[in-house]
């Protein structure tokens, strides 16, 4: 049995927490849940900043195309492009395909010509923004996974948006890369086969502003004999370790329906292969 006195004191400290300590407890509580809002609130935002900086930046890779397009035919022409980034990095991977042309008249090779170039990539660092493991779409051209497309208004080059952790790196990323275009045309009663290839080759990369410069730097026609029946198409991707820490890109990483494309010449037309060199400088204005 407890005496008066020490049931006196034990009903004392039934009694409640005094009301000034109940305030601290809750503010501390309020403050606890508006730091973990603020932290979810910034996290948001920052992966909303991100996705809109990289659908922006599609269209910028999509004039790079467009401009690779237009200095590629011109010695000395010389276009930049501008873009913004907060998240995301544009670099420059060089040597990564190789085109080879295989002339054929009735199944005899006359002649075999290698074209190589790299290709420009965006970066966006996966822990800022993911499209998920394994992503791909192709943007140009829309309807077609070719690297060889068919009239005046078909691109030299290929722009798609690819993610694949770990082979490729954690980026989410959209690569230009150029491809072939070939004409048909007649002239003076002769008919022409045409093809197209820019060259992508690394310059200056200062990064003294967020622009990219390119410039065309060469032009070479090579024309082979008229007996030709056959023009034989290959790409492959070059494997050889590359700067700037990218791993060595193979000829998935660029999902071409195939690699090798065949087009039927008629005998006694004649083939025009044109590879225009194109300068990729980084950070130049």
């Amino acid at each position: 049995m407890f005496s008066k006195s020490r049931k006196k004191t034990w009903q004392k400290n039934k009694r409640a927490i005094t009301p000034a300590i109940s305030t601290i407890i809750m503010t501390a509580a309020l403050v606890v849940l508006v730091l973990i809002a603020a932290d979810f609130a910034d996290n948001e935002l920052t992966l909303q900043m991100a996705e809109g900086e990289f659908s922006s930046s599609k269209d910028f890779m999509q004039s790079t195309g467009t401009q690779i397009d237009n200095v590629a035919w011109t010695i000395g022409r010389t276009e930049t492009v501008d873009y913004t980034a907060k998240y995301g990095q544009v670099a420059f991977a060089p040597k990564v395909l190789t085109y080879t042309f295989k002339i054929y008249d009735n199944s005899v090779l006359l002649n075999t010509y290698n074209f190589t170039t790299g290709m420009i990539l965006y970066n966006m660092p996966a822990s800022t923004y993911s499209i998920g493991n394994n992503y791909f779409s192709r943007i140009i051209p829309l309807d077609s996974n070719s690297f060889l497309q068919s009239g005046v208004s078909s691109p030299v080059y290929q722009e798609f948006v690819i993610e694949s952790i770990p082979a490729y790196g954690s980026f989410a990323r959209i690569v230009t890369v150029p491809s072939v275009r070939y004409l048909t045309s007649m002239i003076d009663g002769q008919n022409y086969y045409e093809f197209y290839l820019p060259s992508l080759v690394s310059g200056q990369s200062p990064y003294v502003s967020q622009s990219l410069t390119l410039t065309g730097n060469g032009l070479n026609l090579a024309a082979p004999a008229s007996a030709v029946t056959e023009v034989q198409i290959t790409v492959a991707a070059i494997q050889s370790p590359l700067p700037l820490g990218f791993n060595s890109f193979t000829t998935s990483f660029f999902n071409f329906n195939s690699t090798t494309a065949t087009v039927n010449i008629g005998h006694g037309s004649l083939v025009e292969i044109y590879n225009g060199q194109v300068t990729v400088s980084i950070g130049l204005t």
